[in-house]
């Protein structure tokens, strides 16, 4: 949002609580209160805005059955409402995610034409949000991003690995060569933009990350020099990372607070290979990443410290 104000467009912001506008709060930008649930609140929302930047999702939940909710119905929900009260419609982006296709089973790096194998019920719910999107690519023009993990200011996934550093602990899976991508959030919110502007086909499908293979244990060092911390590394046994994913998910229904460390993440976690191809990304869009894992680490660091959350 705040690059698109930077460019000089109009925006409307949907909200659910005009209330609790967090880091929006102060954007010179229009509110218009409603929910992804709740169909009828959308009209307004997407009335005569030429593009559409479905970025809403629910990341954590006490109920599985919220995830296919919010992610699946919440998108079927926003498509519709654009069908109905918005023919001056030029693009619609989807943000969906990596953990939508799920690992790469056969080594390498996960690319467009792989089959999609979530494993956990976030995935699986952007996988349906996925298909109910595309099922109107004849009559919306849209497009879906499959970023793969992505931090930087404002991140809370990340975060938590971060305050574990800070307390002199850099925790992973014992005996566990996990690759993945990464895309630090500047170079994601470049790639959105660059999407509402390709001249593509409608329901093309493109993931992002910064084109890097990293080994998780190397992004733990890698954070720790940027926070100049000497942190003991701690290999926890795939036995009790699933077991610490069964309580988290136990406090949750108790407390009602949805934990960042549930079984869907452990499962994710326990997968080998996250790696994603994003040449098609690259040929189609221009999208080029700009920000080194070494960049990314120290401004995500120097965030955390303005802000008093390290």
């Amino acid at each position: 949002m705040e690059a698109l104000v930077q460019q000089g467009a109009q925006v409307r912001c949907l909200v659910r609580d005009i209330a609790k506008l967090g880091w929006v709060k102060g954007c010179p930008v229009e509110f218009v209160v409603g929910d992804c649930l709740d169909k009828d609140s959308l009209q307004q929302a997407v009335l005569d805005v030429e593009q559409v930047f479905h970025l809403a999702g629910a990341t954590m939940a006490v109920k599985e059955k919220t995830f296919f909710e919010v992610n699946g119905q919440g998108t079927e929900n926003l498509v519709q409402a654009c069908i109905e009260n918005n023919a001056p419609l030029k693009t619609f982006i989807y943000l969906s995610s990596q953990a939508a296709a799920g690992p790469c089973r056969n080594g390498g790096q996960k690319n467009e034409s792989d089959p999609c194998e979530p494993v956990s019920p976030y995935g699986k719910s952007k996988l349906l949000g996925e298909a109910l999107a595309l099922s109107h690519a004849h009559e919306v023009p849209l497009l879906i991003l499959r970023p793969c993990a992505v931090y930087g200011p404002r991140d809370k996934g990340f975060y938590t690995l971060f305050k574990c550093l800070a307390k002199g602990l850099n925790p992973g899976p014992a005996g566990h060569n996990q690759h993945l991508s990464l895309c630090y959030v500047d170079d994601l919110v470049q790639a959105i933009l660059l999407a509402a502007e390709a001249q593509t086909e409608s329901g093309a499908v493109f993931y992002l990350s910064d084109g890097q293979d990293y080994r998780m244990e190397d992004i733990g060092d890698r954070f720790a020099q940027a926070m100049e911390s000497n942190a003991r590394k701690l290999r926890l046994p795939r036995q009790m990372l699933v077991g610490m994913g069964f309580m988290a998910d136990c406090i949750a229904r108790v407390t009602g607070k949805p934990s960042i460390l549930g079984s869907g993440k452990v499962r994710e976690m326990l997968c080998e290979n996250w790696l994603c191809d994003i040449t098609k990304a690259r040929e189609v869009l221009g999208f080029e990443p700009g920000i080194s894992l070494a960049r990314g680490a120290a401004l995500t660091v120097a965030w955390y410290k303005k802000e008093h959350w390290l």
